[in-house]
């Protein structure tokens, strides 16, 4: 796919906080649209300079010092190839995209899923956001999580969307079905990061990242209770990892979840639990500023059939509204 090459050229002085960190892991924070593999690369060529000189990735940073990256960005000729999946599309704009990610659809290719992904979906609906670091993606969904998915289509919209992410000025709700019975709602304010033998998974750690989650209840089940989560910081696994924290870990979570099904159950029910395949939650509404107008763009995904499926057997009586 022959793609237009765009120039990037942005700057940034490293402020007191920062002083001290490695260059690659000051960029990685600081310009999160660019992949650190991506970020090191140009750092090793000279694309990137600090204080107009070339240094290596490792090299420490100051108080001060001026980073400049000036660049040609075009897709390369190993990116992606388009695919014919559908999508499920909630918004499109010239400058937006959101769409409703199913369970199951990986966002992005990588080490075992090198293809029918949504980035392979995105880039066969609209191929110019092949010009685009990671085909516009703003954020992102595990696999097995469904709902609002929020994609930049120019380059402008894109740094706008991602600032504004960085700015917490992007609203995600979820919803979430977890183990137990909740009370009422709270917040979990616990810094997250990956756990020191199993690299595929985080946990809450003094010296991790701040992640901070807000949750109330919307209703109670049998065996579990439904809640509303919204995040004021986006960690990987975030909420999956902070509800087990709790010890309400989500339903279904093959990987921060625990197995059978709780007492007091029917048959139904009981098989309903345990046939469950994913974790149970779901990107439910989205709300942020348009990057062009600033007006107000709201999106709401719908209950997954599944998801809506499982709560209507512990819940008959509301079956027809998950919420």
């Amino acid at each position: 796919m022959l793609a237009v090459a765009e120039m990037v050229d942005q700057r940034l002085i490293v402020n007191a906080e920062q002083a001290g960190q490695r260059l690659d892991q000051l960029l990685a924070h600081s310009w999160p649209d660019f992949s650190r593999s991506r970020l090191a690369a140009w750092i090793r060529s000279g694309e990137v300079r600090l204080n107009g000189c070339t240094v290596k990735p490792r090299h420490p940073v100051q108080a001060g010092d001026e980073v400049h990256l000036s660049a040609e960005l075009a897709a390369r000729s190993d990116s992606p190839e388009p695919e014919a999946i559908a999508l499920d599309v909630l918004h499109e704009d010239p400058s937006v995209i959101i769409v409703n990610k199913p369970p199951g659809l990986v966002v992005h290719p990588g080490s075992g899923n090198p293809d029918g992904t949504l980035v392979n979906a995105l880039l066969h609906h609209d191929p110019s956001l092949a010009n685009l670091p990671r085909a516009g993606l703003v954020h992102r969904l595990d696999k097995d999580t469904s709902g609002c998915l929020v994609v930049a289509r120019t380059p402008g919209s894109h740094r706008r969307l991602v600032a504004a992410m960085k700015q917490r000025e992007i609203h995600r709700q979820y919803l979430a079905l977890v183990w137990g019975d909740l009370i009422a709602g709270g917040q979990v304010d616990a810094p997250i990061g990956r756990h020191p033998v199993d690299r595929r998974r985080q946990i809450v750690r003094p010296d991790g990242r701040r992640a901070v989650t807000h949750f109330r209840v919307r209703r109670r089940l049998p065996g579990g209770t439904l809640l509303e989560v919204t995040l004021e910081t986006g960690r990987t696994h975030q909420i999956r990892v902070h509800m087990a924290h709790l010890r309400h870990p989500i339903v279904g979570d093959p990987v921060y979840g625990r197995g059978g099904a709780p007492a007091g159950l029917t048959s139904a029910q009981r098989a309903a639990w345990q046939a469950f395949p994913r974790q149970a939650l779901h990107a439910a509404r989205l709300e942020l500023a348009h990057p062009d107008s600033g007006r107000n763009l709201v999106a709401t995904a719908p209950t997954p059939d599944d998801f809506a499926a499982l709560i209507s057997v512990l819940d008959p009586d509301h079956a027809a509204d998950p919420s």
